[in-house]
């Protein structure tokens, strides 16, 4: 079994003498799995190998146990190992985003000190992860459903940049055999059998369903249309790559010419998503709808512009459009009923909403969605930018702030301030669009229906 997964990291090309490998090891039977491949092919290729483990202060008792563990198997093998600590759920709430996705931001911090630390050059850094095929399936199952393109079926590769998946060429059975093989110990994460997780619930019902009612081979062919679906994606990148080289660029602004409308299509999408994540510093939150209204302003006249996420702006120019950064353009006024249910397409973007019951459902958390107990809204709401007078609610108390302070506190740039589109019940703020929400309107245990509140850019008149 081992033969496998080394002629696996030899076709990849992932690991070179010269390279300092960092593995993230939780201490489950994946994650050490790898580090046992790794370790034995270090004596063939002789780099350095540092384990890296991350203790979330999630579960109480489990994760100093976890911590210990992978300390005293690193220290039988002679591995060195680094251990840093994160209050994971404290700062899931100050950024205002999910567990997962706070998990997944430490981690990015931790391995980045772990480089600094080590004064690894850029070129010589790896950080392994442990995700198998198993893993790679629950992924495009997930990103199916949302909504998504070639890219999010392809979006789990043996080799990303400095990422490397040594063991993703196994299912999870196959690493279940190697442990049991070789006599491997692991922990079990609790948390891994809670269906509290929409990848847990993929992992527990779905899959097994499909391998059981449709192909038992379901997990295995799905690797190996993701990666053929990544062969794909590595293709139209590289022209979308070559497309965008040909415009006219600056550190704040492209301007994509009409030429560009020329190109075959699915190029001009991939050179638009390249571009915005580019002058945004930002690969989340756009989607093949922000590019499809970017490349729709070649069919419009001169002065209609879109507003993106993360504060950009794209506008029709003579002779092609101008995507810059939206610190440049001035505030708009306009002040826009919000249809509940139902959507609107207006200056500030396109405001999808809809009600349903909730039965304790998990809240949703993403930057752009968000959920308000409906029963608490008495008024009519209204989409605008911020007047004086604005406030927010923000304790259960009922303690009020002034949006300006809100902003400042919340790290909000000067510029944008007068830029956001809001959510509003006259000088009452219910929402930011892509900040916070009011405390006032938060979903609790005696809430009856949910107001679910979807931003996405959209297109104004200049």
């Amino acid at each position: 079994m081992y033969r496998l997964v080394e002629n696996f990291i030899e076709k990849n090309h992932m690991i070179q003498p010269e390279d300092t490998v960092l593995a993230g090891v939780s201490g489950g039977g994946d994650s050490m799995a790898m580090l046992d491949i790794l370790r034995r092919f270090r004596e063939k290729k002789d780099f350095t190998l540092q384990a890296v483990h991350i203790h979330h202060q999630i579960r109480e008792g489990e994760a100093d146990r976890d911590c210990v563990f992978v300390e005293e198997m690193c220290r039988k093998w002679g591995i060195p190992c680094r251990i840093y600590t994160y209050p994971v759920p404290a700062l899931s709430r100050k950024w205002k985003v999910g567990l997962e996705e706070a998990g997944r931001m430490v981690r990015r911090d931790a391995f980045a000190q772990e480089k600094k630390r080590l004064g690894i050059s850029d070129g010589n850094m790896k950080i392994a992860l442990a995700h198998n095929k198993n893993d790679l399936a629950e992924t495009m199952l997930h990103n199916l459903a949302r909504g998504t393109g070639i890219r999010g079926l392809s979006a789990m590769r043996p080799v990303d940049g400095t990422i490397i998946r040594p063991v993703l060429c196994w299912e999870k059975k196959e690493i279940v055999h190697y442990l049991k093989e070789e006599k491997i110990p692991s922990i079990l994460d609790s948390s891994n059998l809670s269906d509290e997780y929409t990848r847990n619930r993929i992992r527990h019902h779905i899959l097994p369903l499909m391998e059981q009612e449709i192909n038992e081979k379901t997990v295995a062919h799905m690797a190996a249309a993701s990666g053929f679906l990544g062969e794909a994606d590595e293709y139209f990148r590289k022209e979308g790559h070559k497309l965008l080289e040909l415009c006219k660029m600056t550190e704040d602004r492209i301007f994509l010419g009409d030429s560009f409308s020329e190109k075959e299509v699915l190029f001009q999408k991939y050179a638009g998503m390249e571009a915005m994540e580019m002058l945004s510093g930002k690969c989340k939150d756009f989607t093949a709808f922000h590019v499809k209204m970017l490349l729709s302003l070649f069919s419009m006249d001169t002065g209609k512009r879109i507003s993106l996420p993360y504060g950009l702006s794209a506008v029709r120019a003579y002779g092609g459009i101008v995507l810059k950064k939206i610190s440049e353009e001035k505030a708009d006024r306009e002040i826009k009923e919000l249809p509940i249910p139902g959507e609107v397409f207006c200056s500030y973007g396109e405001f999808n909403t809809k009600i349903f019951p909730y039965d304790k459902q998990k809240i949703e958390e993403k930057k752009y969605t968000k959920w308000l107990d409906y029963d608490k809204i008495k008024n009519k709401l209204y989409i605008r930018t911020r007047q004086p007078g604005d406030y927010l609610i923000i304790n259960r108390e009922g303690s009020r702030k002034k949006l300006t302070r809100v902003m400042i506190d919340d790290k909000i740039p000067g510029e944008e301030r007068d830029l956001l589109p809001l959510i509003a019940d006259g000088e009452e703020i219910l929402w930011i669009a892509g900040g916070r929400i009011n405390e006032r309107y938060k979903i609790t245990s005696a809430t009856k229906r949910v107001l679910e509140l979807n931003y996405k850019g959209g297109i104004v008149n200049e």
